[in-house]
Formats: C-alpha cells, sequence, structure tokens
C-alpha cells in the first residue's frame, strides 16, 4: 500500500440481507465505487442469491464468521470452528471479527489461514442515537490515504437510507474531486 496514493477502503459488515445490501450495492454503483462486504455465512446460506451478486458486480467478500459472535465472549475452540464454519459459505482468506472483538489465541489459530482485516475509521452508521450528518463528519474528518472505513449493512431499507443519507459525499463528487479512488480490500491484500 502506497501512503502518497489518494486511496481509501470501503467496507460492509453483517450482509447480505434482503432489500438494504441491494440498497447499498446501488448507491456504491451510482458513484462507481467498490467495497469489501464481510459477510455472515448464515445471511450467506440463507441469502446466496445475494452474495453472488456482490460478486458479480465487481465487489469483493470477506469472512465475518458464521454467527457473529464476541469473540472476547466466546471460547477459542467455538470461535474458531465457527469462522471454519463460515468457510464452508464464504472463499475468502480474509476475516474480520466481529465487533472487532478477538482474543489473541484465537487471533494466533486464526492466522494460519486467514489474513485478520480490522478498520481505523468507524461509521458509527449502526448507532440509532447518531445523526447521518454526524455519521458523515465522522468519516470525513478522520478519513487519510489508506484508511479503511467500515459501515455495517442495517436490518431494513429504512436504515439504510437513514445511514447513507448523507453518505453520498463519502461515495461522490466531493471525494473523487479531492482526487481519492474507493476501492474493495483485494487491492490491499494482495
Amino acid at each position: 500500500m502506497n501512503p502518497d496514493e489518494k486511496v481509501v477502503y470501503l467496507t460492509f459488515d453483517d450482509g447480505p440481507v434482503p432489500g438494504p445490501t441491494e440498497f447499498v450495492l446501488e448507491q456504491l454503483k451510482k458513484y462507481n465505487a467498490k467495497a469489501t462486504f464481510f459477510c455472515i455465512g448464515d445471511n450467506v446460506k440463507k441469502h446466496k442469491d445475494i452474495f453472488y451478486m456482490i460478486q458479480g458486480v465487481g465487489h469483493s467478500v470477506g469472512n465475518h464468521s458464521f454467527h457473529h459472535f464476541n469473540g472476547w465472549e466466546t471460547e477459542t475452540e467455538s470461535y474458531v470452528n465457527d469462522v471454519q464454519k463460515a468457510r464452508e459459505v464464504i472463499d475468502s482468506q480474509t476475516f474480520r471479527p466481529p465487533y472487532g472483538k478477538i482474543k489473541r489465541a484465537q487471533s494466533r489459530l486464526l492466522l494460519k489461514d486467514y489474513k485478520i482485516v480490522m478498520w481505523d475509521v468507524l461509521s458509527y452508521d449502526f448507532d440509532t442515537t447518531v445523526t447521518p450528518e454526524k455519521c458523515y463528519q465522522n468519516v470525513i474528518q478522520n478519513v487519510r490515504p489508506g484508511s479503511i472505513i467500515v459501515f455495517m449493512i442495517a436490518k431494513s431499507i429504512s436504515e439504510s437510507e437513514r445511514s447513507t443519507s448523507k453518505m453520498s459525499g463519502v461515495f461522490g463528487k466531493e471525494w473523487i474531486q479531492n482526487g481519492k479512488t474507493l476501492r474493495y480490500l483485494s487491492f490491499y491484500i494482495e
């Protein structure tokens, strides 16, 4: 990764969810932006068509476990087995721990098979007490070249619309005019 390159990596966690995932894909398409979707195995199993759609339109995918367990609250063996179970439906060597919480022992075991990907900019779009304007400002004020931004796939289209209503500046003209390129993480990982 070249720090002089104005590249930012968009990531979306917790999908695929019918409705919100397609909404996010439409927003990304409007601005020719690419992203990485860290998917929950159970959601992939239930919504394979949406999972394949994500990849089919040029985005990358990563493993976000099968059941979205909190690593700090889960026994190491159970946690690692849950991530491996997700591998049955998500073909990816990238893993993002749910909630960003992972024990050292879990990390050591998973690093044998995965590149663990965290983030440096959290949009807070999942927090209903944070306004869309505040989400937008949080991203804009904290992003820098090479940043990995995390958004959540909401549980409903109205939540997705609320959380992405101010994000068009992140995906669109404002970003592009400042020379930033939006990429998915495989550029970073390869």
